[in-house]
């Protein structure tokens, strides 16, 4: 396939050698995202030569989750994949895409096991994780993967210290990584007949515009939350997921990254919002969701006139009463462990929060 993808892997590579101080375990680690990566791309990109007509595919939408991480991004994915007229990005099928599934075997396929497996293994080892970030292999995953066989994402930033990389990612061009994000989607659609698409990663805020080049009738739902209440967060969650690989402490340099990569993505999203207008995103505060999930779909569903159908809601409303934050353990942190303070994260997001009307909390 496109060769692009080669400069962002040697890029990548580059900095995990020079810049992440990887341990043993870390190598072995990523040595396997790695190179699982690269063989799920070239199994794409055999199934596209075999049968080209998946070129010709077309998606419906896609509804994309945005917003700074930690602002109830991940509940909202689940809400909305519990609506039937909504299609997920799974996390079986993320991890395994090739050969792509089947709408007669969808619901059990091997797949499946094998990513329980996986996953259970993760929390296992890790069971800090399931406080942090808890999955299900048949439900909703972020849509990370589609980029990183592109190797151009700042998703690599929250495995390893590579500073260099991600500098570099925040200024390339993304219309290769759209490209193969795309067509994967055509791809797991092929044989899954499609319904309007729903995708979610913070990151996508970082690149609006040439997400909309890859799918020109995009719409967003935006969430929103104190940027004091979530930065922490978001640094010990990484920090937590860098130790796997690393015994490197930068807590200190984290924090001022994290602000600064933060601050540029919602710049970034503003301004493309400003160009193409309001009709196309929806704003979901994270306290109206935290209280009532149902009634927060709905009103987003209202601003981007999607229809919330009886049965969607029936599900929405079951997803609800059946989870609850905090239901997998509570996670602490403390803004000052990266070196932050609220009131000068406050004042560095200040736009943001005067755009949107976010309150302190």
């Amino acid at each position: 396939g496109d060769r692009a993808f080669s400069e962002g892997l040697e890029r990548l590579v580059s900095s995990l050698e020079e810049e992440a101080s990887l341990t043993e375990l870390g190598e072995q680690i990523l040595d396997h995202r790695l190179k699982g990566l690269l063989a799920n791309r070239l199994r794409i990109q055999a199934e596209f030569a075999s049968h080209p007509e998946i070129a010709r595919e077309s998606i419906e939408g896609p509804l994309v989750i945005i917003g700074l991480p930690r602002t109830g991004t991940t509940a909202l994915s689940q809400v909305l994949a519990a609506d039937p007229a909504i299609r997920s990005l799974r996390l079986w099928e993320s991890n395994d895409p090739v050969p792509p599934p089947d709408k007669a075997t969808e619901k059990d396929d091997p797949r499946i096991a094998q990513c329980k497996v996986g996953l259970d293994a993760m929390y296992t080892t890790f069971p800090k994780m399931r406080s942090l970030y808890v999955q299900e292999p048949d439900g909703p995953t972020e849509c990370q993967d589609l980029l990183g066989m592109a190797f151009r994402t700042a998703h690599f930033d929250g495995m390893a210290h590579v500073p260099s990389y991600t500098e570099w990612v925040l200024q390339c061009d993304m219309g290769s990584a759209y490209a193969m994000h795309r067509g994967t989607l055509q791809l797991l659609q092929w044989k899954c007949p499609p319904r309007l698409w729903h995708l979610k990663t913070p990151v996508h805020a970082l690149s609006l515009q040439s997400l909309l080049s890859a799918y020109p009738d995009a719409r967003f739902l935006w969430t929103h939350r104190d940027p004091a209440a979530v930065l922490g967060s978001v640094c010990s969650l990484i920090q937590y997921t860098r130790s796997w690989v690393s015994d490197r402490d930068d807590s200190l340099e984290l924090g001022k990254q994290q602000v600064a990569l933060w601050n540029e993505a919602m710049r970034r999203a503003i301004e493309v919002r400003d160009s193409i207008g309001e009709e196309r995103f929806a704003d979901v505060h994270f306290h109206e969701f935290d209280a009532d999930p149902v009634s927060a779909v709905e009103r987003a569903y209202e601003q981007i006139e999607l229809p919330f159908g009886e049965s969607g809601r029936k599900r929405v409303e079951r997803w609800a009463s059946a989870h609850r934050r905090g239901d997998h353990g509570v996670h602490t942190y403390e803004l000052g462990d990266f070196g932050l303070d609220a009131d000068r994260v406050r004042d560095s997001f200040a736009f943001y929060r005067r755009r949107f009307h976010v309150d302190d909390e």
